[in-house]
């Protein structure tokens, strides 16, 4: 769980990371939108988050080919949720209660 969270907390990985959200792509796509690192470094960026099961990758002839792995992030989700009281959900439905009242009223 901690190298999960030392991955996401590297911005070039949680940039990599956002590209992947919106679909696969090769490693050298990924170093293409990256200006300020090398290649070497999104290909280092890139194992790390292998490592941690963030990402996977998938060959296609001489390319690697990299999306974002959902289940890697259950436990850090878990993590999270654990955090989330009780009383901070009843203050949400309150809230949300409470303008759904102000939307009839207008």
């Amino acid at each position: 769980m901690f190298k999960t969270i030392q991955a996401l907390a590297e911005p070039n990985r949680f940039a990599i990371l956002q590209l992947l959200q919106k679909s696969e792509l090769s490693a050298g796509k990924i170093a293409e939108k990256f200006k300020s690192i090398t290649r070497s470094a999104v290909s280092q960026h890139l194992g790390v988050l292998k490592n941690t099961g963030l990402i996977i990758e998938r060959r296609a002839g001489t390319s690697r080919i990299y999306r974002v792995r959902p289940e890697g992030f259950s436990h850090l989700k878990a993590l999270l949720e654990s955090f989330w009281d009780p009383r901070l959900e009843k203050l949400k439905m309150a809230a949300e209660k409470e303008e759904k009242k102000k939307g009839r009223k207008k």
